[in-house]
């Protein structure tokens, strides 16, 4: 009796293995950027920043070889990162009249320049909400680092992202 449902469910497992695989499933990887863009120029406002080394990972992840801002060559497209910006907005407040919960608006901009094509410049913001506690300061001020290393990786990944999709 056991032996015949061990059966059933290795047979039941094989069958969406097969299936899975059949229909072209597979696991996302890295985006891969079009041909002229596989070696590009990076700049920025701020190259300390890091949004701006998260890029530089996300694109050597995408295959793509990064030029120094030393070499001039006009066949090679350029990606200028301006500075990124954060606001908060206050969504709440406690009794007392301080700050209970705050919308983060994080905005990132950015400028694709291609030989023979006109500059494309992107904007893009991603939003969170934050929950502020004045009784866990430093608890507090350790999630909204964690919050906003979050929202960094998240804008470099849709960067190369949307690279890849022009």
């Amino acid at each position: 009796m056991r032996f015949s449902a061990f059966i059933k469910h290795g047979l039941a497992l094989a069958l969406v293995c097969v299936l899975l695989s059949s229909c072209g499933f597979h696991l996302k990887k890295a985006s891969y950027l079009p041909v002229e863009m596989r070696t590009l120029q990076l700049s920025g406002d701020d190259t300390r920043a890091q949004l701006y080394e998260l890029l530089v990972d996300d694109l050597q992840q995408a295959k793509v070889t990064l030029i120094p801002e030393q070499q001039n060559n006009s066949q090679i497209a350029k990606l200028h990162l301006y500075r990124d910006t954060l606001d908060k907005q206050t969504l709440s407040l406690f009794k007392n009249g301080q700050v209970a919960q705050y919308q983060l608006s994080y905005g990132i901009s950015y400028r694709l320049t291609r030989p023979n094509q006109e500059p494309i410049e992107q904007s893009f913001e991603l939003y969170r909400n934050y929950k502020d506690d004045p009784d866990n300061a430093l608890a507090k001020a350790k999630e909204l680092d964690l919050l906003l290393n979050e929202l960094r990786q998240l804008a470099s990944k849709r960067i190369v992202r949307e690279l890849s999709q022009l």
